[in-house]
């Protein structure tokens, strides 16, 4: 059997523009994720809805973002990478247009599923496109240019979320994309419409992919509404999850038994592939986790606006877009696996300072973390990416890529669910707890009472006060013992990274690892 041969690589003016394009789309899909939450209030009055039912703007887009990224690989056997991209992005944006101009809830939603689907092979794509388009000794390079806009679009997400929300219609939040989808079209066009990838008339596997929308939808409506519905007191999210369960183990038995599989759960037998999405996932999972957790507890307990709360948290960024550059062109030169371990020891770090949250911080204490996960980001996202990806063929980098950032993606949504769900659970234990020392017998309390009377509060006006310090308190408290966890999680992940082998993304023969030619 003959290995599949590898297109030039481009160089010059031409990848220097590619490397805008590429990473570009993947900032406005993963931006799209986040942009809408801060804005779901907002867009949910003004449509006539209630706050609940705003949910499923993101909840609709999600599921379908989720269902359709593992179908990527066959997508892109089927029409072609550079054609699919194209249309998926030409889709993203009309449907973006769609949204920005809905007149109701219903038709807003439509269109998000619509947009999601759209969207998914976006990210996929555009990861495999830009790494075929550099040499082999720099796909590191292209690795850490395309990692730093997905390490920073969850940040600039809420922030201009909020901004628009704040001051102008709602609509914009989808809107802006139209420019940025025609450029980058205009772009990638010009660059790769001569550079399609084989095309193979692959059957579709309709029971893969119905286990599949099962599965993964099942999964993923359960962590959208499980906080609303509290979870497993819900015989909804029971059954939810039941479905998820079956529907994915069906769909890993029958993909590694199907001759052409939707999902090519083979590439597991990669270790590095293998350790790689492992820490990633959980990567991703304690930091979108935090990512979310920040501004919440910003807003709720420090009295920041949507606006404040996402320009002290954008800090983040300025490290990833200074270091990414220096990363992919010196990474192939060290272990990879140092990078990572260290990326962990500063996220570790990052999170043993937010414990210390109390209520009389100031934007130091909330920035200057940020700026030190920058670092973290920068170092977590380019190695681990190119040491799961050492050694796979450019024949497998679609399918590999999708079902990389689907893992990736369910991860992020299970550490948004968790964080807010335990940060909410543990605060209603820290309240009873200290509600428990408001007594006669506590002196610190009835001082604090009496200064109260002092200046002129009524009885039910100091407990009104009171009441509201604890839910403060408490909230606080439980931020703390979040992020203790997630330090822990952190330093637990830095021994996992050093079970893969060493990742030598420049030195790899040009064979398939599947036919070994």
């Amino acid at each position: 059997m003959t290995a599949v041969r590898e297109a030039e690589p481009l160089s010059g003016l031409p990848l220097a523009l590619l490397t805008l394009a590429l990473p570009l789309a993947t900032f406005m899909q993963v931006l799209d994720t986040t942009i809408a939450n801060v804005a779901v209030p907002t867009v949910a009055g003004n449509l006539g809805a209630s706050a609940s039912q705003g949910t499923w703007v993101i909840t609709s887009y999600s599921v379908a973002n989720a269902v359709i990224l593992p179908v990527s690989g066959w997508l892109s056997k089927r029409f072609g990478e550079v054609r699919l991209f194209l249309i998926s992005t030409a889709l993203f944006s009309l449907m973006s247009f769609f949204c920005g101009v809905a007149s109701d809830l219903t038709s807003l939603i439509v269109f998000r599923v619509l947009q999601g689907t759209a969207g998914g092979p976006m990210m996929p794509l555009a990861q495999s496109l830009l790494l075929n388009a550099y040499p082999r000794k720099r796909r590191n390079m292209a690795i850490a240019l395309w990692s730093m806009t997905v390490s920073v679009a969850p940040v600039f997400g809420p922030m201009l979320g909020g901004y628009i929300s704040d001051n102008h219609h709602w609509g914009w939040i989808f809107l802006i994309n139209i420019p940025i989808g025609i450029l980058v079209l205009v772009l990638v066009w010009r660059l790769l419409g001569q550079r399609e990838t084989p095309v193979a008339r692959v059957p579709f596997n309709v029971v893969g992919f119905s286990l599949l929308a099962i599965g993964v939808g099942s999964f993923q409506m359960m962590l959208d509404l499980g906080k609303e519905l509290d979870w497993f007191n819900s015989s909804a999210i029971v059954a939810l999850a039941v479905a998820a369960m079956v529907g994915i183990c069906l769909l890993v038995v029958w993909e590694l038994n199907s001759p052409s599989p939707l999902v090519d759960f083979r590439l597991f037998s990669s270790r590095n592939f293998s350790i790689g999405v492992l820490c990633i996932s959980l990567g991703m999972m304690i930091y979108l986790g935090t990512v979310v957790l920040l501004p919440l507890l910003l807003q709720t307990r420090f009295g920041y606006t949507a606006t404040l709360a996402g320009i002290v948290s954008s800090p983040i960024g300025i490290f990833p877009i200074f270091l990414a550059p220096l990363i992919g062109r010196y990474a192939h030169k060290v272990d990879l696996r140092l990078f990572i371990s260290f990326s962990f020891l500063i996220f570790a770090f990052c999170m043993y300072l937010r414990a210390g949250f109390s209520p009389g911080i100031d934007l130091r204490f909330v920035i200057v973390p940020q700026i030190l996960q920058g670092i973290a980001l920068a170092l977590f996202f380019t190695p681990l990416t190119a040491l799961s990806f050492a050694g796979l063929h450019s024949s497998q980098m679609a399918n590999a890529a999708g079902l990389f950032n689907c893992i990736r993606t369910l991860f992020g949504a299970i550490g948004a669910s968790v964080a807010t769900t335990l940060w909410e659970r543990r605060e209603a234990w820290h309240h009873v707890r200290l509600s428990g020392y408001i007594t006669p017998y506590n002196p610190m309390a009835s001082d604090f009472l009496e200064q109260l009377r002092h200046i002129g509060l009524s009885p039910e006006q100091s407990a009104a006060l009171l009441a509201r310090e604890i839910t403060n308190q408490g909230f606080i408290l439980a931020a703390a013992e979040i992020y203790q966890l997630c330090a822990l999680a952190f330093l637990f992940m830095i021994g996992l990274v050093w079970l893969a082998e060493r990742g030598r993304t420049g030195a790899r023969a040009q064979t398939s690892p599947a036919t070994g030619e």
